[in-house]
């Protein structure tokens, strides 16, 4: 499944999107989805101990003046990437 992460993780259900992550599940931090994947940021860790593989996307970083601040775990990607992503998986859930 793509979890599609557009809010910010204080003002979601962060804790239920963590439940719900599975092995082969890839989860995308967009708009201000984004913060969970910055270095130092009480949401990072939790992400990184999931199963799911972890994506940002670069325009929403450069957007927020973050693209230096990002876990290097986190793999960057463009629009194009994005869509690659959205064409994988049967299934997606907002957040």
């Amino acid at each position: 499944m793509l979890h599609t992460l557009g809010s910010s993780p204080f003002q979601c259900d962060y804790a239920l999107l963590l439940r719900m992550l599975q092995p082969g599940d890839d989860v995308l931090l967009m708009q201000d989805g984004v913060l969970a994947g910055l270095q130092g940021s009480r949401m990072l860790t939790p992400l990184l101990n999931s199963p799911a593989r972890l994506w940002a996307l670069g325009d929403d970083l450069a957007a927020r003046g973050l693209v230096a601040q990002i876990s290097p775990k986190i793999t960057v990607i463009d629009y194009n990437e994005f869509v690659t992503l959205t064409v994988n998986h049967k299934q997606q859930m907002p957040w």
